[in-house]
């Protein structure tokens, strides 16, 4: 059934912009497209266009398995899901502990996996749907396990989260989006200067944690998903925040080489610029 739902997912998001659901000129794929130009810029155009199309059809997979993570089984996304690594070390670790999860097309598989492969409680931050239905849905798929909590970006701040860390959850934290320069810095990405939030440094010092990177992917097809707990930096946070910061980009930009068409293309990455240069989308 997933093979089913994997080829329905791959049409909802268009196998090429003839076939799209999503037209040719909407604003994500345009977003996506700018995207690759400023990251790849020394692919061949009809590679970069070929990559784009590869990146809508998984996204449409994305969003139509959302369902299956949502609703399926836990007995089900057990046999569907394949960790790798050191699934188990936050759960043996005994100080305070933080996932870095990348936005690749998968995130919300890892966030199962990381209730269904270990036994930690998991605390992380979400964006708040402008939809109630839509939010409440996503909040009943996310939490559904009873291993964790979330708060909105929007509510108390970082207060209720720096609470649940002191207790003992881990944190799951997605650090590569651009919210503007507040408690961030403009670092490069794929050689492009992108404001990159600073408190993954900052609290990885201050609540003494140790950062393990977790990447999550679709497998072809049916075949499911991989989710890699890979092995803890030991030598993070070196108490440079810039250059800290610059390691968390550098290793997401190494991790999106491996898999490009399933990174998250369509978010506005680049969106605020330094004083002076001119806008990008």
């Amino acid at each position: 059934m997933l093979a089913l739902a994997a080829a329905a997912g791959v049409g909802l998001g268009g196998a090429g912009p003839r076939h799209a659901a999503l037209p040719p000129g909407g604003s994500r794929r345009r977003i996506g497209r700018r995207n690759l130009q400023l990251c790849m810029p020394d692919m061949p155009p009809a590679e970069r266009e070929a990559l784009l199309r590869e990146h809508f059809a998984l996204l449409g997979r994305s969003l139509l398995e959302r369902g299956v993570l949502w609703w399926a089984s836990p007995e089900r996304l057990r046999r569907l899901i394949h960790v790798e690594g050191e699934v188990s070390f936050a759960q043996d670790h005994a100080g305070a502990v933080m996932w870095l999860v990348p936005h690749f097309l998968a995130l919300d598989v890892a966030g199962v996996a990381s209730q269904l492969f270990q036994k930690r409680w998991v605390a992380s931050i979400y964006q708040r749907q402008s939809n109630p239905t839509l939010d409440a849905a996503m909040r009943h798929g996310r939490l559904r396990f009873g291993g964790g909590e979330v708060f909105s970006r929007h509510g108390e701040g970082a207060l209720p989260l720096v609470r649940s860390i002191k207790r003992g959850a881990v944190f799951f934290n997605l650090p590569d989006m651009d919210f503007g320069l507040r408690d961030a810095a403009f670092v490069p990405f794929f050689g492009v200067d992108a404001a990159t939030l600073l408190a993954p440094a900052r609290m990885a010092k201050s609540l003494k944690m140790t950062v393990q990177p977790v990447v999550a992917e679709f497998l072809p097809g049916g075949q499911g998903y991989r989710v890699r707990f890979l092995p803890p930096w030991r030598a993070y946070p070196s108490g440079d925040e810039l250059a800290d910061t610059r390691h968390i980009n550098a290793w997401i930009e190494d991790e999106v080489r491996q898999m490009p068409a399933q990174y998250l293309w369509v978010h506005r990455r680049f969106k605020t610029r330094p004083p002076g240069e001119p806008r990008l989308y």
